[in-house]
């Protein structure tokens, strides 16, 4: 049996963690008289006591961790931290019901960014504030773990990046907190940035914190129910700015802060996830100008580059109605929210690196039709890739288009309008944070969805956040008695 203490000890802390963060958003409506600050003090109190005693309980613990023991951790602090995550949501305003505030705090927490509450406009600013933070916990978490605990687990051919991450399973708390450090660092830093570029291009100091952290997150979560609406202009260029450095690798930037610029430049995910940018914008813009004879150019490059990166990082910020411009952007932005931003960022879904090692196999594969008897070597940046990495992968796709499909089907049975069900599942299991359809309200929110629907993006939030396998590997009677 798995020796789950170690397991939650580490979940316990980050809770307490958790817990101390709530005083933040709390100090924020204390400072502006708003009575509301004391439902944090009471989530904070709740959250800190149930974090310290299982942490307490669970102190003597060994510390190092086997491979299961991997799997349960990372499935564990995505189930149990959104629970934390939601209870300021039930003690305060909104005063939501478990589900509407689990799913907020899940999608906030999985950087989705779809929203159930129906009026942000008039939420405390110590709410939306605690929203836009469990964006940027959320993607300061999945960092960590896309870098330092997914390679080890094999998961979607991430073991390929083992070697930037760390060798040896018996010294994974020691070395994570070595890479965590660094690549806090630099995730705080490119906050601090953004939140002091979007000060100086004329946005309210407030707006500026929750729309840094949401934008470096690649979560989402606005403060306005017109998302990013307020801001139209130079604003839109900075945050799709902010938006691509969050959706490339972190550890390429810590690499580039040691003084050792080549790593980024020569990555082939970033160079085609940059590249795959710049057709998706262009090619929109070119059918905006030419096929809709939209009339000013300037404004149709600012408006399509903001929510083409938007959709292709995941982060789901949008400053216009899209469904305007036309079927076919419509499915190009279906397409690049399929694909997702690089590995190792803060971005989701399916990812650049396993679209080109997809793109690899594809290739030796025809050649293979025309010379059967020729040895093909899979290369990915110049370096062989493993029968392992690439089973991997296909598996990845392999579950992840499942999944995808039977969440279609799943929201479509609960009552759903076919394109809301196709959309929602999609920003589910993507975790983009974008849904279209007759059921949303006017902040595209999923408030008037049933039940049944919103646990379901629940679930495909999560297992889209944890990358599947790490997830559905629970579910096997073999896991446990390992």
């Amino acid at each position: 049996m798995i020796d789950i203490r170690p397991v939650a000890n580490i979940v316990g802390k980050v809770v307490v963690t958790l817990g101390a963060a709530m005083t933040l958003p709390m100090l924020v409506d204390w400072w502006h008289g708003d009575a509301h600050w004391m439902s944090f003090l009471g989530s904070s109190f709740l959250t800190m006591l149930a974090g310290g005693l299982v942490a307490l309980s669970t102190r003597q613990s060994d510390k190092s961790l086997a491979i299961q023991q991997v799997f349960l951790l990372t499935a564990m602090l995505w189930l149990v931290v959104p629970v934390a995550g939601a209870l300021p949501f039930m003690l305060g305003e909104p005063q939501a019901s478990f589900t509407d505030a689990y799913f907020e705090a899940m999608s906030g927490m999985t950087t989705t960014g779809t929203t159930v509450f129906p009026d942000l406009d008039s939420l405390p600013k110590g709410t939306n504030l605690w929203r836009a933070f469990l964006n940027w916990a959320g993607g300061l978490g999945i960092i960590v773990v896309a870098m330092i605990f997914l390679p080890v687990m094999k998961v979607g051919g991430m073991q390929f990046f083992r070697s930037e991450g760390f060798d040896t399973l018996g010294k994974i708390l020691p070395r994570a907190f070595d890479i965590a450090r660094e690549m806090t660092g630099v995730y705080i830093a490119m906050t601090a940035c953004s939140m002091v570029v979007y000060i100086l291009l004329g946005m309210k100091g407030f707006d500026a914190l929750v729309f840094a952290l949401s934008t470096c997150s690649t979560g989402g979560f606005s403060n306005y129910n017109s998302s990013f609406g307020p801001y139209i202009g130079a604003p839109e260029y900075a945050a799709a700015f902010f938006m691509i450095m969050a959706s490339i690798p972190f550890i390429r930037m810590v690499q580039l802060i040691r003084g050792s610029a080549e790593p980024l430049w020569r990555d082939i995910q970033v160079r085609a996830y940059l590249r795959w940018t710049f057709y998706a914008v262009a090619v929109i813009v070119l059918y905006r100008l030419l096929w809709l004879e939209a009339k000013n150019p300037l404004d149709v490059i600012r408006e399509t580059t903001f929510n083409v990166v938007s959709a292709f990082s995941g982060t789901g910020l949008s400053t216009t109605d899209v469904t305007q411009w036309g079927h076919f952007p419509f499915v190009i932005l279906l397409v690049v929210g399929l694909i997702g931003g690089c590995t190792g960022s803060t971005s989701c879904s399916v990812k650049v690196f396993r679209y080109l090692v997809l793109f690899q196999a594809v290739k030796a594969q025809l050649r293979r039709m025309q010379s059967p008897h020729r040895v093909f070597p899979l290369l990915y940046d110049g370096r062989p890739l493993d029968e392992d990495v690439i089973d991997s992968v296909m598996s990845f796709f392999t579950l992840f288009i499942l999944s995808f499909g039977l969440l279609i089907i799943g929201l479509a049975l609960t009552g759903l309008h076919p394109r809301t069900a196709l959309t929602a599942a999609w920003t589910a299991i993507a975790n983009v944070g974008t849904v279209w359809g007759p059921e949303m309200t006017d902040n595209g929110g999923v408030t008037n969805f049933p039940t049944a629907s919103k646990w379901l993006m629940i679930f495909g939030m999560y297992l889209g956040r944890l990358e599947l396998i790490s997830v559905l590997v629970l579910f096997l009677p073999r896991f446990w008695r390992s």
